[in-house]
């Protein structure tokens, strides 16, 4: 029997032999799972501007390196909220990841744990969060909630039982996106079977018995586990999408209901205009995460990368700012660390690392990172990460340094 942490039933070290860069995941892939599947990951909403954006972003700065500074004893560990962490990144909130790997919350959360990175567990999973905390207690939870005080309550009261820590609300979701890349690449909420989706679970063999046919005979139809307090609709059912309705009633007004309840730190996901930052403190909250939400969300939305700045101005010293969107390489680290983010997130290549190699390619895609990383602080003189001045980089647009 092959474990979560090999691979969905293939051999880590094989698949993973040519893995170079996070972006290598990706190719993998894509030959690795389904089409609508992928799609699910890769696309974002309508023309996909913000996801390009997202990465357009980070090439719009260029460096300023340093020389002849001792960077022997340089170290990329970085404190937040009170723990240490083995560098200053950590692996964002996905849904139904147990789609793409082979119990894929699990997997992310136990490889994050022995990587000594954070790891966001989301409250679109298929797995019972109880579950992630049990293997990896300093894991994060995410929520979506709507604005209705009881449902709010009981899953707060559910995430504090569990043991976590850290409580994320997401609050960029006030409707469904416009998904029309998903529903090109075949992906629907609830999914539905089809002679085309047969095909492909057929001509992805891989996929199909060591993830689908191992999560059904050994799991049964997924649910929705953790949008309430209570078990949701499985993935299939008709009535899958009321678990994402009355969003739109969310308010600041329930925010501080979570925050008097929550006894825990609490950030806030989703912010991308300093005013809202600046009233998120106000609530309460000990962290903001600058993300459009990797452009899934409004389109045309611009990137973390230029509203962090704007934000870091007004809430730096009262919550700890933190960037989501487009990270890919341990220079991109830097670049959002010099604008004054304290903690960046990665998202899609984590999945796609956890979908082709499970608990091994999720280890390998936070080795590729950190040694990055390492290896860019001594390019550019630098010892620690909270220790990355401004001057460092460059805004090629206008040619001058970060003030």
């Amino acid at each position: 029997m092959v474990t979560a942490g090999k691979g969905n039933g293939a051999r880590p070290s094989r698949r993973l032999r040519g893995v170079l860069s996070l972006d290598d995941f990706e190719a993998q892939a894509r030959r690795h799972l389904p089409k609508p599947l992928f799609g699910y990951i890769a696309g974002a909403t309508e023309t996909n501007a913000s996801l390009r954006g997202n990465r357009e972003a980070f090439q719009g700065y260029g460096f300023k390196p340093r020389v002849l500074t001792n960077v022997s004893q340089r170290s990329t560990e970085t404190v937040l909220f009170g723990e240490t962490y083995a560098a200053p990144f950590g692996i964002a909130p996905m849904g139904i990841s147990a789609l793409m790997a082979y119990r894929g919350d699990l997997v992310l959360a136990k490889a994050a744990d022995e990587a000594r990175i954070p790891m966001i567990m989301s409250g679109s999973s298929l797995i019972r969060l109880e579950e992630v905390a049990d293997i990896a207690p300093r894991s994060w939870f995410q929520a979506y909630l709507p604005g209705e005080n009881d449902r709010i309550d009981a899953l707060v009261d559910r995430v504090a039982a569990a043991g976590f820590k850290t409580l994320l609300l997401t609050v960029d979701t006030a409707t469904l996106a416009n998904r029309e890349n998903n529903v090109r690449a075949g992906f629907s909420t609830p999914l539905r079977p089809s002679l085309s989706l047969l095909w492909q679970g057929i001509s992805h063999p891989t996929w199909s018995v060591g993830t689908f046919a191992r999560t059904l005979l050994q799991h049964g139809i997924p649910h929705f586990e953790n949008s309430y307090a209570t078990r949701g609709a499985p993935i299939i059912s008709s009535t899958v999408t009321r678990d994402f309705g009355k969003r739109d009633h969310l308010d600041w007004s329930h925010l501080a209901r979570i925050r008097e309840r929550w006894t825990g730190s609490l950030v806030i996901k989703g912010v991308m205009h300093e005013d809202d930052a600046e009233i998120a403190v106000r609530y309460g909250a000990d962290g903001i995460i600058v993300s459009n939400h990797g452009g899934r969300q409004l389109d045309g939305t611009i990137s973390p990368l230029r509203a962090l700045p704007a934000i870091v101005d007004r809430v730096a010293g009262q919550a700890v700012v933190m960037l989501d969107g487009g990270v890919r390489r341990g220079t991109d680290i830097i670049k959002a660390l010099a604008l004054g983010a304290k903690f960046v997130f990665v998202g899609r290549p984590f999945l796609y690392a956890a979908a082709v190699g499970g608990e091994a390619g999720v280890a390998r895609a936070a080795e590729i990172l950190k040694d990055e990383l390492r290896r860019n602080m001594a390019l550019l003189g630098v010892l620690r990460p909270d220790e990355i001045p401004a001057d460092l980089i460059v805004d090629t647009r206008r040619g001058n340094s970060i003030d």
